[in-house]
């Protein structure tokens, strides 16, 4: 073997040692992506702007594709090098990212309510699985460490107990209605204990640092799918009542929180490229969908502007996020030690 084939495999291969866990927020986010686009769109041109059914066909699609792709690539890390997988696992900060693969899963189920019930259902399950087991697991080592501080707390550490909270949007559907109360109870509780943390630290501790500035957008995403997830527990949206006391509250401090991160917008552009910019998409989704079910369930078109700005709002995004994410690929930006 020459020398440029042995560099181009030892380029590889700590290509992927450093496939880093973080790769599923990219499949998570062009999910959230699919599904917005769907729910504006309408399946079956019921939707409120219907010209954007056939895109929404083609992301789905794409999304699988990617998760895919994506899922194998780190598997083979899983093989490879497990110890480098351990160390990611055993991480103050990447350890909260294992649970995104169960959110994929559960996002997917949603978007195939509409498409194929089996395939939503078989989602689900598999979604559900995983984050019950990730919620067990992880909690367990927050309440049981030896290496966690408070400057570690960022508001990706939601990413473990959000998944929860998705579980009754395509629960209540398969008919699944105590295990989708018993999951949207504990995402609930955990979610109210660990913004009070997080603000906690934001406020009295050393700022979040550059590379994780863009969990901030996950600040707003809990409320929203939360208001989503309980539109569906309480039948608000099945009966076609309009929202209660506990929905308005929900939707609202997500919509305040939004605002809010829009203000530190300037702050964002400043900062280098990460692959923790695409936390600035699944929020950005549901935030999107809270919009949609307000719609549907007010009639109020003020909330039909709001959705289509917010949509348009996240088009813009994915785009910038693919080719940013491109151009650190083409460079060899990524996949690097951190």
């Amino acid at each position: 073997m020459n020398s440029n084939a042995a560099s181009a495999e030892h380029g590889s291969s700590l290509r992927l040692r450093n496939f880093h866990i973080t790769f599923f927020a990219i499949v998570l986010g062009m999910a959230g992506f699919s599904l917005a686009v769907q729910k504006v769109g309408g399946y079956g041109g019921e939707g409120i702007f219907p010209l954007l059914e056939a895109p929404a066909d083609v992301l789905v699609y794409t999304t699988l594709a990617l998760f895919v792709l994506v899922g194998v690539a780190y598997f083979a890390k899983v093989l490879r090098y497990p110890e480098a997988v351990k160390k990611e696992f055993n991480h103050p900060i990447k350890v909260n990212f294992f649970p995104l693969i169960a959110k994929v899963f559960l996002v997917l189920s949603i978007v195939f309510l509409e498409r194929d019930m089996n395939v939503s259902y078989s989602f689900w399950v598999t979604g559900t699985v995983l984050q019950f087991i990730a919620s067990i697991v992880i909690i367990s080592i927050w309440i049981r460490h030896t290496h966690f501080k408070i400057e570690h707390v960022t508001p990706g550490w939601f990413i473990p107990i959000v998944g929860s909270i998705i579980v009754p949007i395509a629960g209540i559907p398969h008919g699944f209605i105590e295990i989708s109360w018993f999951f949207f109870s504990v995402g609930l509780v955990f979610w109210m204990a660990l913004f009070t943390i997080v603000l906690y630290r934001m406020m009295f501790y050393s700022p979040i640092p550059d590379r994780l500035l863009p969990t901030l957008f996950i600040l707003f995403a809990p409320p929203a799918i939360g208001f989503i997830a309980y539109a569906k527990l309480s039948g608000l949206m099945v009966h076609g009542f309009g929202p209660d006391a506990f929905a308005r509250i929900l939707y609202y401090f997500s919509f305040f929180m939004f605002i809010l991160i829009l203000f530190k917008v300037q702050i964002l552009a400043k900062i280098n490229f990460y692959l923790s910019w695409w936390a600035y998409s699944f929020p950005l989704a549901a935030k999107t969908l809270a919009s949609v079910v307000m719609l549907h369930m007010t009639g109020n078109t003020i909330f039909r502007n709001i959705a289509l700005f917010e949509l348009g709002l996240l088009a813009l995004v994915i785009l910038m996020l693919i080719f940013v994410t491109l151009k650190a690929i083409i460079k060899a930006e990524i996949c690097v030690e951190d």
